[in-house]
């Protein structure tokens, strides 16, 4: 399984991002795709994931303010990110996981300027 990730960049606090994450390759029909974040210094760590059945987890830190949306038939997760905040500064990892394996994209860096 291959994951392209997008949509980082440089916000100011407060203003909006989305990131998105395909995957593709020999992908399993039951699976999570999600969003995991490191920020410097700190341990990687969950933001949202959605299972294909429709499950959803947030971290606390970003419940109300992210959403966590699928395309199924794209293989596609989405991260839409409101009211950023200068500590949701981090590289952003997109993560699909199927039958006990964890694959991960590439990291896309989000930083949020106060």
């Amino acid at each position: 399984v291959q994951l392209q990730a997008s949509g980082g960049g440089l916000v100011q606090a407060g203003e909006s991002l989305r990131l998105s994450c395909a995957a593709s390759g020999n992908i399993f029909i039951v699976n999570s795709m999600g969003w995991y974040r490191q920020a410097p210094g700190k341990q990687r760590e969950l933001v949202a994931l959605r299972t294909s059945g429709g499950i959803t987890n947030y971290a606390d830190s970003v419940k109300g303010r992210f959403t966590i949306s699928r395309d199924n038939a794209k293989n596609t997760v989405y991260l839409q990110m409101n009211s950023l905040k200068p500590e949701d500064t981090a590289v952003y990892y997109c993560n699909h996981r199927q039958r006990g394996d964890n694959y991960w994209g590439q990291g896309t860096l989000v930083t949020v300027s106060s």
